[in-house]
């Protein structure tokens, strides 16, 4: 029984309390709904937040980032001056040492003068007489044109001489021909003059027979005969002597004439043989000159091996790889050591060809050398852009026509020159890593 108004008393209270459960229950409902609303709302402004503070974070870093390249592909470059013996011989000091800094025109290295000193004094006696030779040619040349002029000028009076004797030679044939021909007149007139009184003697005799005449007038004619005769004689002797004069005259002529030729012979003789040896004088005084010049030439050649024992620094910077060591024997050519000058050094820096687009020459570059990393930044533009990528420079460059084609992002040398005063302490040096950045939106970009 008393269970059953235990029952009883709990239905009649389960039913007092049915509307009152059934009103929180509802309330129960609605309060998860609203709670679900207000956290849909909070997520969406908590979205929208972040998408707010993305954009306005995100834009600034891509404004930063989209005009700048970057790349950890970079490193400092520089030259590398070689430092090598013109001539052979031997090291007798060594002046520095390596890492060492020395200056343009700084002695560095001194070789055994001996043999170039021996050198340069033989090509001294040398071209000493080859100048007293070319003295001696150039005296030659106004010697050579005095004899040669006196030789054509002798020549010239001998002919004339010999023109001279010709011309009396002739005169002297004429007039021997001329006597010649008054003897042979002469016979004929003491021949006639003959002839007649041989006729008179022989009508005289026949008188004289009958005695019609003296014998004192025929003794006269007789006599007269005889001096006819005598005159006849006497003629035919000046006709010889005549003749012998003739042609004594005649052959003076013919040597007359010989003379003459064999003057106008050395005349013409002399005037070639004065070209010959004015031209052979002046040959000998240009070929001493030329050997002057070969002369002067060794002298300045041994000179200039004898200033070559000592080796000298070509530029400033500091000394690297040295290999120089007194008594070592070294020859033409031969590297001894390296400089490097550290006021002339840059960045090489290998962008990838899709890094290029906006790159161009001028634009400002700040650097960051991975030695110093963040705390030193030192500041350069682009100098030039390599004209072929980096592969193409290799010893085996890559041939893409041949075997399974892969596309590789090839990268492009870029020369980066520093600002001037970024590096007045040379802290930099050929071979540092570096990391270059290119401002897209500075240098000649701008004008673009």
């Amino acid at each position: 029984m008393a269970d059953d108004q235990k029952q009883n008393q709990n239905q009649s209270e389960g039913q007092e309390q049915a509307p009152q459960n059934a009103q929180n229950q509802s309330q129960d409902t609605e309060r998860p709904k609203s709670a679900g609303r207000r956290r849909k709302r909070t997520i969406r402004f908590v979205l929208l937040a972040v998408l707010i503070l993305a954009i306005v974070i995100g834009i600034p870093i891509y404004a930063y980032y989209s005009v700048r390249e970057s790349t950890d592909d970079a490193q400092v470059d520089g030259h590398l001056v070689p430092v090598s013996s013109r001539i052979a011989g031997t090291i007798l000091e060594v002046l520095v040492n390596d890492n060492q800094e020395v200056q343009a025109g700084q002695e560095l290295v001194k070789l055994d003068p001996a043999d170039y000193q021996v050198a340069y004094d033989q090509a001294q006696a040398q071209l000493a007489t080859s100048q007293a030779n070319t003295l001696e040619s150039q005296e030659n040349v106004p010697i050579t044109t005095i004899t040669t002029t006196s030789q054509i000028s002798s020549s010239t009076t001998q002919v004339q001489e010999a023109q001279a004797g010709v011309a009396s030679a002739e005169q002297a044939v004429h007039a021997a021909q001329a006597k010649v021909s008054a003897a042979n007149a002469e016979l004929e007139q003491r021949q006639a003059n003959y002839v007649k009184t041989q006729k008179d003697l022989a009508r005289l005799q026949d008188l004289v027979q009958k005695d019609e005449i003296s014998k004192q007038d025929f003794d006269a004619a007789v006599a007269n005969a005889d001096a006819a005769a005598a005159q006849v004689s006497s003629a035919k002797a000046d006709i010889v002597t005549a003749q012998r004069n003739y042609d004594q005259t005649v052959a003076q002529l013919g040597q007359a004439r010989a003379r003459l030729a064999t003057a106008q012979v050395q005349q013409r003789q002399s005037e070639q043989v004065r070209a010959r040896q004015q031209a052979v004088s002046e040959a000998r005084y240009k070929q001493a000159q030329a050997q002057v010049r070969q002369r002067q030439a060794d002298v300045e050649q041994a000179q200039l091996n004898l200033r070559y024992t000592v080796i000298k620094a070509p530029v400033d910077g500091v000394v690297s790889r040295k290999n120089a060591e007194p008594g070592m024997q070294v020859s033409p050519g031969q590297q001894i050591m390296s400089l490097v000058p550290l006021d002339d050094v840059w960045v090489t820096a290998n962008f990838k060809e899709t890094q290029l687009k906006k790159m161009r020459v001028g634009q400002k570059v700040d650097i960051e050398v991975d030695t110093y990393g963040s705390s030193r930044t030192y500041h350069g533009h682009i100098d030039s852009i390599a004209a072929a990528s980096g592969a193409k420079f290799s010893l085996l460059p890559p041939e893409n026509a041949t075997g399974n084609y892969v596309k590789v992002v090839q990268r492009v040398p870029v020369k980066i020159i520093l600002e001037p005063g970024q590096d007045r302490d040379h802290s930099l040096r050929p071979g540092m890593s570096v990391t270059p950045t290119v401002l897209l939106n500075s240098g000649t970009n701008n004008a673009q």
